[in-house]
């Protein structure tokens, strides 16, 4: 079972690394999404507190179904539950397209 989630994250790398840089440099947009997934993901039978079902040691609590970091996941737009909780609210694309804007905006700002 363990070998199956780490071929699926395989499959979801850019997803991840998204949801790590999120989780680093935190913006309120997506904190507000991850609030609101944090809602669903705190109360579902899957979750996992202890981190036994994590596919990444150490980044507990994670999704006992999928074994990703809550903490990533919930910050990757692009991402959803793999039990239906919560969709993603863009395709990968899309999220990317919009995350450069957003940095090349914010440069522009400093730059003025």
């Amino acid at each position: 079972m363990r070998l199956e989630k780490l071929m699926k994250v395989f499959g979801s790398l850019d997803q991840i690394a998204e949801g790590i840089k999120n989780n680093i440099f935190k913006k309120e947009h997506i904190e507000a999404v991850a609030k609101i997934r944090w809602q669903n993901c705190k109360i579902c039978k899957h979750i996992d507190y202890v981190g036994t079902k994590c596919t990444a040691p150490g980044t507990r609590p994670c999704c006992a179904e999928c074994g990703c970091s809550l903490a990533w996941k919930m910050r990757a737009l692009s991402a959803e539950c793999p039990i239906g909780r919560w969709k993603a609210l863009m395709p990968e694309e899309t999220e990317e397209k919009l995350l450069e804007k957003l940095e090349n905006d914010s440069t522009e700002e400093v730059n003025k």
